[in-house]
Formats: C-alpha cells, sequence, structure tokens
C-alpha cells in the first residue's frame, strides 16, 4: 500500500520553482532590455536600413535584486550615445519591492544586522548594513512630511507624554526627549497628532510642541490627560486656554505607592481604586473624602495628605459623558505607544544626530510615522464612542 503513496520533498519543490521563477523574470528583463535598444536604434540587431539611428556595442552584465532572488541582466551598449533603460533606473541594484521590504523590516524594529540575515535567507544575497541606512536616508522627508502635515477636524480629547531616548552626541551619551500627543477625534478614533524633540520636558519645549500643534490646525480640544508636568501644565493653560486637564490615575497612584509600606499595599490599593468605581459625581467625591480618612487611620499620614492634594486633579472626567470615563482618565493610550518605540528603537542602541535634517530623535519619529500609518483605519474598532 506504501508503494502507491506519492512523497514530495517540499523543500525541493519549493527551491525549484523559485528558481524556475527567477529564471523567467531573468529572460524576460533581457528580452525587454534588448527590444528597448532595437527600438532607440530604430532597427533591429545586424539589419541594415537607412532609418537607423544608433548602432550596438556589445553589452554588460549587471546584478538585480528581486523578490525572487537575484537575476543577472545583460544591458545593451550604444555606440552613439550611453543606453538609458525606462525599465531599470541606471545604477538601481535592487528591485523597488525589495527596497521597500528592507526599510519595512528596520521599521519594524528588526536590527540592521539582523536585516542583513533575512535578505541572505530570502533572497540569497546579503545586503550590507551601510544599504539599509543609506535606504533609510531616503524616507526622511517623508517623516518631515508627516511630521508638519495639516490636522484637520476637532479633537476634543488629547493625550500628551514624554519619552526619554540614549542619543550620541560628541562621544558622549546624553538622554533627549520625545515628546508626542494622541488625539481623539469627534467620530471616535485615535491619530497621532505631532512628535517633537525636546532637551528636556521644560515650559519651552512644552509651550513650542503646542504651539506648533495649535499652528498646524488642531482646534476643539476640550480635555487633555497627561502625567503632571509642571512645564506642560503651564504651557497648556496659554495656548488652549478653554481646555481642561486630567491627571492620569495610574501616574497619581504610582506616585501614592511610594508613600505607602509595602506591607500595606496590599489593603490600600482596593481603597485607592474605589475612588474611581463610583456610579457619578456625587458619590465620587463623597468616596473620596472616605478614601482620605481611612488612609489616616491606617497610619498612612504622608499618602493621606499627597492624596488629599492631588486627588481632585483626577478627577476631571466627571465633568464627561459616562461612558468616556474609564478611556480619558489615564494615559494608557500614549503609554502603549510609548512602549512600542521603545521596543523599535532599542535595536538602534543609541540615536544619531541627522547630518541634514539636525534633531537627534529621528529614528523615532521614524518609527511613529509608520505607527500612525495604521492608527486610524477603516477596521480598525473605535477608541471611543464619538465624543458629544
Amino acid at each position: 500500500m506504501d508503494n502507491n503513496i506519492i512523497k514530495i520533498d517540499e523543500e525541493n519543490l519549493k527551491n525549484d520553482l523559485k528558481g524556475v521563477i527567477r529564471k523567467t523574470i531573468e529572460e524576460t528583463l533581457n528580452t525587454m532590455l534588448d527590444e528597448e535598444a532595437a527600438e532607440l536604434c530604430n532597427a533591429e540587431r545586424h539589419e541594415r536600413t537607412d532609418e537607423r539611428r544608433n548602432y550596438r556595442s556589445d553589452h554588460y552584465h549587471r546584478k538585480l535584486l528581486t523578490s525572487a532572488g537575484e537575476v543577472d541582466l545583460s544591458v545593451p551598449k550604444l555606440r552613439l550615445a550611453p543606453f538609458e533603460t525606462a525599465i531599470i533606473e541606471r545604477y538601481r541594484r535592487r528591485e523597488s519591492s525589495v527596497e521597500e521590504s528592507l526599510i519595512e523590516m528596520y521599521l519594524a524594529g528588526v536590527s540592521v544586522r539582523r536585516v542583513e540575515d533575512v535578505t541572505e535567507l530570502l533572497w540569497g544575497s546579503r545586503v550590507s548594513a551601510s544599504t539599509v541606512s543609506s535606504l533609510n536616508q531616503k524616507v526622511y522627508g517623508k517623516i518631515e512630511e508627516w511630521r508638519n502635515r495639516p490636522i484637520g477636524g476637532e479633537y476634543p480629547y488629547v493625550y500628551v507624554d514624554g519619552i526619554y531616548l540614549k542619543r550620541s552626541w560628541g562621544g558622549e551619551m546624553t538622554s533627549v526627549s520625545v515628546l508626542v500627543a494622541i488625539g481623539v477625534s469627534e467620530d471616535g478614533y485615535r491619530e497621532i497628532l505631532g512628535a517633537c524633540e525636546g532637551a528636556s520636558e521644560s515650559k519651552e519645549c512644552w509651550r513650542s510642541f503646542l504651539v506648533g500643534l495649535k499652528e498646524r490646525g488642531l482646534k476643539g480640544v476640550r480635555l487633555f490627560t497627561s502625567d503632571k508636568h509642571l512645564g506642560f501644565l503651564e504651557s497648556a493653560s496659554e495656548v488652549f486656554p478653554d481646555a481642561k486637564w486630567q491627571r492620569c490615575t495610574v501616574h497619581f497612584f504610582r506616585n501614592l505607592m511610594s508613600k505607602i509600606p509595602r506591607n500595606k499595599l496590599a489593603s490600600a490599593m482596593p481603597l485607592l481604586k474605589a475612588t474611581y468605581a463610583q456610579e457619578d459625581k456625587e458619590a465620587t467625591l463623597k468616596k473620596a473624602a472616605d478614601v482620605e480618612q481611612k488612609l489616616r487611620d491606617m497610619g498612612l499620614k504622608s499618602a493621606a495628605e499627597l492624596y488629599h492634594k492631588g486627588v481632585a486633579e483626577t478627577l476631571t472626567y466627571l465633568d464627561f459623558p459616562h461612558e468616556h470615563w474609564r478611556s480619558i482618565r489615564t494615559n494608557n493610550i500614549l503609554e502603549r505607544l510609548n512602549r512600542e518605540i521603545r521596543r523599535r528603537t532599542r535595536v538602534v542602541g543609541c540615536l544619531q544626530k541627522h547630518p541634514r535634517l539636525g534633531y537627534e530623535n529621528m529614528q523615532a519619529c521614524f518609527r511613529i510615522a509608520r505607527l500612525a500609518a495604521f492608527s486610524r483605519t477603516a477596521n480598525r474598532p473605535r477608541c471611543l464612542s464619538a465624543p458629544d
């Protein structure tokens, strides 16, 4: 019975098919080049005619990396003028789809060295680290275009935060902040509004960032959600005076936890969380007063004082639609993006100053731009129901 079973070596079959496809591409491209040369000469090879405009002078070989592997091209040479083909750009060594794939891999957080290994595995040709870096240079203009694009429509909810990344400058390792803003539009979808480098999270840096967003068209902001950055608070009240501010409850919890002994965290945390589990504003305010008193009764004076001073800043969300409360009282939307930025920039090690554009967080903004392309699609569920 076993003798009647046909066994297929899948690996060899794939290699054979890949070889056939590569050979077909090679023959097709060479035929197209030959026909293009005949058209430029206005005559076929060895054809005698008075209408001939040029003469062939042998050919030269060049390699082209395609998605099917590396192919060998026989490029015609002409006597009276250089052969300028419309099929393949002069000096191009890779098909456009291959170049796009290389950039996509790097954007996805794959290290340059790893990209070399992947290209050798997929296409049988190893692409150097310098080549990958050179390809990335081509999209720097698009990054700037994305960062300075006009902002259309209104964004009632805006989340802001800063993330610190390492950079190399003058032979020293220092930290540089990347200020990021995500907005929720009128129809409830989130979108990355902007990213900007700042030496720190000072008032001047935040003000410059917010002014840039406003000049690009950001309007209709009703609520900012962020950690308690004093520089941001001062700047936001100047640039967007009508917008309210919600202090991120997660960051507030972290600040409170630093004031609570570890052996009391298990009993104190349920109390703190209960503040934000109430059904309406009146019940929440009553619960807040109750929680503060219980913290004092537990002997957590420092935590109670910090809670008393800061809890009101975390309850701004109560002035907005109930169905939005859970999403607008924390900065979790931005924290997730920050984790992704760290993951994708970790392979770089440190950020280098770009020689032409002149700002050091280029690689971070590069990855943010890539994420922005997918931050709003037809198939993506709404971040919130449409704000009222």
